[in-house]
Protein backbone atom coordinates (compact mmCIF):
# COMPACT_ATOMS: atom_id res chain seq x y z
CA UNK A 1 0.00 0.00 0.00
CA UNK A 2 1.59 3.17 -1.09
CA UNK A 3 1.78 6.03 1.55
CA UNK A 4 -0.81 8.67 2.14
CA UNK A 5 0.64 11.97 2.03
CA UNK A 6 -1.62 14.56 4.04
CA UNK A 7 -2.18 17.71 2.01
CA UNK A 8 -3.95 21.44 2.99
CA UNK A 9 -6.16 22.32 -0.11
CA UNK A 10 -3.49 25.21 -0.43
CA UNK A 11 -0.49 22.90 -0.63
CA UNK A 12 -2.63 20.32 -3.15
CA UNK A 13 -2.78 23.19 -5.60
CA UNK A 14 0.61 24.36 -5.56
CA UNK A 15 1.61 20.83 -6.52
CA UNK A 16 -0.61 20.44 -9.18
CA UNK A 17 0.94 24.39 -10.51
CA UNK A 18 4.26 22.87 -9.79
CA UNK A 19 4.00 19.77 -11.71
CA UNK A 20 2.44 21.88 -14.58
CA UNK A 21 5.29 24.03 -14.46
CA UNK A 22 7.80 20.94 -14.39
CA UNK A 23 6.21 19.03 -17.30
CA UNK A 24 5.71 21.97 -19.61
CA UNK A 25 7.77 25.32 -19.51
CA UNK A 26 11.12 23.26 -17.58
CA UNK A 27 11.03 19.93 -19.34
CA UNK A 28 11.51 22.21 -22.69
CA UNK A 29 13.95 24.58 -20.79
CA UNK A 30 15.74 21.63 -19.99
CA UNK A 31 15.90 19.70 -23.44
CA UNK A 32 17.12 22.98 -25.51
CA UNK A 33 20.18 22.68 -22.57
CA UNK A 34 20.53 19.07 -23.54
CA UNK A 35 20.58 20.26 -27.33
CA UNK A 36 22.44 23.47 -27.11
CA UNK A 37 24.87 21.21 -25.29
CA UNK A 38 25.38 18.24 -27.75
CA UNK A 39 26.28 21.03 -30.05
CA UNK A 40 29.64 21.73 -28.71
CA UNK A 41 30.90 18.74 -29.90
CA UNK A 42 32.51 15.39 -27.88
CA UNK A 43 30.07 14.23 -25.38
CA UNK A 44 33.05 12.14 -23.85
CA UNK A 45 34.35 15.86 -22.20
CA UNK A 46 31.19 17.88 -22.39
CA UNK A 47 30.71 19.25 -19.32
CA UNK A 48 27.82 21.07 -20.62
CA UNK A 49 26.29 18.37 -21.85
CA UNK A 50 27.22 15.91 -18.58
CA UNK A 51 25.12 19.21 -16.51
CA UNK A 52 22.51 19.28 -18.57
CA UNK A 53 21.94 15.48 -18.40
CA UNK A 54 22.39 15.69 -14.73
CA UNK A 55 19.41 18.45 -14.45
CA UNK A 56 17.25 16.10 -16.85
CA UNK A 57 17.50 13.34 -14.03
CA UNK A 58 17.00 15.55 -11.11
CA UNK A 59 14.01 16.83 -13.09
CA UNK A 60 12.15 13.84 -13.68
CA UNK A 61 13.03 12.67 -10.45
CA UNK A 62 10.67 15.60 -8.94
CA UNK A 63 8.17 15.17 -11.41
CA UNK A 64 7.76 11.36 -10.53
CA UNK A 65 7.87 12.71 -6.84
CA UNK A 66 4.88 14.97 -7.01
CA UNK A 67 2.85 12.61 -9.54
CA UNK A 68 3.56 9.93 -6.45
CA UNK A 69 1.80 12.92 -3.98
CA UNK A 70 -0.89 13.71 -6.33
CA UNK A 71 -1.85 10.23 -6.33
CA UNK A 72 -1.76 9.15 -2.97
CA UNK A 73 -3.07 12.47 -0.96
CA UNK A 74 -5.87 12.88 1.82
CA UNK A 75 -7.10 16.50 1.85
CA UNK A 76 -6.89 17.78 5.36
CA UNK A 77 -10.26 18.31 6.68
CA UNK A 78 -11.83 19.72 9.48
CA UNK A 79 -13.47 17.20 12.12
CA UNK A 80 -16.54 18.13 14.31
CA UNK A 81 -16.03 15.35 16.75
CA UNK A 82 -13.26 16.93 18.85
CA UNK A 83 -13.48 20.59 18.21
CA UNK A 84 -11.32 21.58 21.02
CA UNK A 85 -8.33 19.92 20.47
CA UNK A 86 -5.04 19.78 18.50
CA UNK A 87 -5.28 17.70 15.26
CA UNK A 88 -3.87 18.13 11.78
CA UNK A 89 -3.93 21.62 10.78
CA UNK A 90 -4.25 23.23 14.02
CA UNK A 91 -2.61 26.42 14.87
CA UNK A 92 -1.48 26.48 18.11
CA UNK A 93 0.16 28.58 21.02
CA UNK A 94 2.01 26.75 23.85
CA UNK A 95 4.69 27.96 26.88
CA UNK A 96 7.99 26.38 26.81
CA UNK A 97 7.58 25.38 30.24
CA UNK A 98 11.12 25.10 30.88
CA UNK A 99 12.01 28.91 29.63
CA UNK A 100 8.30 30.45 30.34
CA UNK A 101 8.28 31.47 26.51
CA UNK A 102 5.21 31.08 24.30
CA UNK A 103 5.41 29.94 20.73
CA UNK A 104 3.45 29.96 17.95
CA UNK A 105 3.00 26.52 15.46
CA UNK A 106 0.66 24.84 12.92
CA UNK A 107 0.30 21.19 12.76
CA UNK A 108 0.84 20.18 8.60
CA UNK A 109 1.52 17.02 6.90
CA UNK A 110 5.02 16.03 6.24
CA UNK A 111 4.84 17.47 2.87
CA UNK A 112 4.47 21.02 4.16
CA UNK A 113 6.47 20.74 7.30
CA UNK A 114 8.96 23.70 7.58
CA UNK A 115 9.84 24.12 11.39
CA UNK A 116 11.89 27.15 10.87
CA UNK A 117 8.44 28.76 9.95
CA UNK A 118 6.38 27.30 12.47
CA UNK A 119 5.04 24.51 10.33
CA UNK A 120 5.51 20.98 12.61
CA UNK A 121 4.56 17.64 11.10
CA UNK A 122 2.56 15.61 12.57
CA UNK A 123 4.90 12.23 12.40
CA UNK A 124 7.30 14.78 14.37
CA UNK A 125 7.95 13.91 17.62
CA UNK A 126 6.53 16.75 18.88
CA UNK A 127 3.45 16.49 16.33
CA UNK A 128 2.44 13.24 17.51
CA UNK A 129 2.80 14.34 21.01
CA UNK A 130 0.21 17.17 20.33
CA UNK A 131 -2.39 15.60 18.68
CA UNK A 132 -5.55 15.22 20.74
CA UNK A 133 -4.24 17.48 23.33
CA UNK A 134 -6.73 20.24 24.97
CA UNK A 135 -6.36 23.61 25.75
CA UNK A 136 -4.22 23.65 29.39
CA UNK A 137 -2.57 20.14 28.94
CA UNK A 138 0.66 19.78 29.03
CA UNK A 139 2.74 18.08 26.68
CA UNK A 140 5.82 16.00 26.99
CA UNK A 141 8.50 15.45 23.93
CA UNK A 142 11.59 13.19 24.43
CA UNK A 143 14.04 15.42 22.62
CA UNK A 144 17.90 14.71 22.03
CA UNK A 145 18.59 17.77 25.07
CA UNK A 146 16.26 15.38 27.04
CA UNK A 147 12.24 15.60 28.04
CA UNK A 148 10.99 18.90 26.76
CA UNK A 149 7.42 20.04 28.50
CA UNK A 150 4.80 22.77 26.96
CA UNK A 151 1.42 23.59 27.95
CA UNK A 152 -1.05 23.99 25.34
CA UNK A 153 -2.57 27.73 25.37
CA UNK A 154 -4.69 28.26 22.66
CA UNK A 155 -6.23 26.27 19.58
CA UNK A 156 -7.56 27.87 16.34
CA UNK A 157 -8.49 25.74 13.06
Amino acid sequence: MAKEFKLSAERLEELKQELNYLKTVREREVADQIKEARSFGDLSENSEYDEAKNEQGKLYSRIAEVENILANYVIIEEHEEAPNSVRLGSKIRVLDLEFGEEESYEVVGSQEADPMNGRISEDSPFGRALLGKAVGEEVHVEAPAGMVRYKVLDIQK
